[in-house]
């Protein structure tokens, strides 16, 4: 039985979950795995997360809380996600190294590289280039958030003890995520627009872009896994693999889809009889993103769970908890 006591941000969302079930599995004890709810603690809200931290003393912190949305959502709410990204990131890596918080491990996005960076993308491409316009303010905070958690590791890791880890996933779909009609990633908004065509028995679906687009997916279980095995590698492992000023980490399944047939595969799972139609008169987002995730790799993390396995996996808890409300 291991005896860290470990803060999860977020454990209500489908990263932060995750997380909290793989840290059961791994030997945590459930008393030593520190929750709070939104209700319970606003992230947002400088004065009570440091009474939190100050109070709790966690050993070790897995910042999985953020505020995130599909191509819709973050057109239509820039300011919001920008705000609440960096007041979040902010307070609690802020209040994790006040209160001597030795190990921190903050989760980035694939959507912070730039539009255009060389594909596969590889730690380095951060900072190359122009963001994509539809996700800008979410991508900045993003950014601020590894930077942060570099910057102190670098000025405060010998004096302090500090180390502070940022990981860079692909996209993440499987159990707990975000169904809402508007508001979702492509998975999660794909499988409910298929399941509610079966459900009504119409003729055909409508698809935003042009199918063209490529996307790598990451069932969020590989992800947990990935953020535990990479908290718990030594010191000198993890650096002798990193810079101090590029220390994030990719983490992708090494296969990209295009949208087309992501498609096909979903109107397949969902058992959607039906056709599809692409709307391009709607944003296709970047034309390809794929991580170059051999740097984890070669520390010795690995996926596990196919896209058709994980897309079961995805539809068979849509279906047991129907997040449509």
């Amino acid at each position: 039985m291991k005896d860290k006591k470990i803060f999860v941000a977020g454990h209500g969302g489908m990263v932060g979950s995750s997380i909290y079930r793989s840290l059961l599995a791994a030997g945590y004890r459930e008393a030593d795995i520190v929750t709070r709810t939104r209700r319970e603690l606003d992230l947002c809200d400088q004065h009570k997360v440091q009474s939190f931290f100050e109070r709790e003393r966690p050993d070790q912190v897995y910042l999985a809380a953020a505020k995130v949305g599909g191509i819709y959502a973050n057109n239509h709410y820039p300011g919001d996600f920008i705000f609440e990204n960096l007041m979040i990131q902010t307070n609690v890596i802020g209040a994790a190294f006040k209160f001597d918080v030795p190990q921190l491990l903050f989760l980035g996005s694939s959507c912070i590289y730039p539009k255009l960076a060389p594909q596969p993308m590889l730690e380095s491409a951060l900072l190359s280039g122009a963001l994509e316009a539809t996700n800008e303010p979410y991508a900045v905070a993003k950014i601020a958030g590894i930077k942060l958690c570099e910057s102190l590791t670098r000025q405060y890791g010998q004096s302090h003890g500090i180390d502070y880890r940022s990981l860079m996933p692909t996209n993440l779909y499987g159990p707990g995520d975000n169904y809402h009609a508007e508001n979702s990633h492509v998975i999660p908004g794909l499988i409910r627009r298929f399941h509610e065509a079966k459900e009504a028995r119409l003729p055909s679906v409508s698809v935003w872009g042009t199918g063209k687009a490529k996307r790598e997916f990451l069932h969020v279980d590989d992800l947990a896994s990935a953020a535990l095995h990479v908290m718990e590698l030594p010191r000198d492992t993890f650096y002798e693999k990193v810079t101090h000023q590029c220390s994030h980490l990719n983490v992708g399944f090494d296969e990209d889809i295009s949208i087309a047939d992501l498609a096909a595969e979903i109107k397949n799972v969902t058992g959607f009889a039906g056709s599809i139609e692409f709307d391009d008169s709607m944003p296709d987002g970047a034309p390809r993103k794929l991580m170059e995730s051999s740097l984890i790799r070669s520390m010795g993390w690995q996926p596990k769970i196919g896209l058709h396995a994980g897309l079961q996996d995805a539809y068979a808890d849509f279906l047991k908890n129907d997040y449509r409300a």
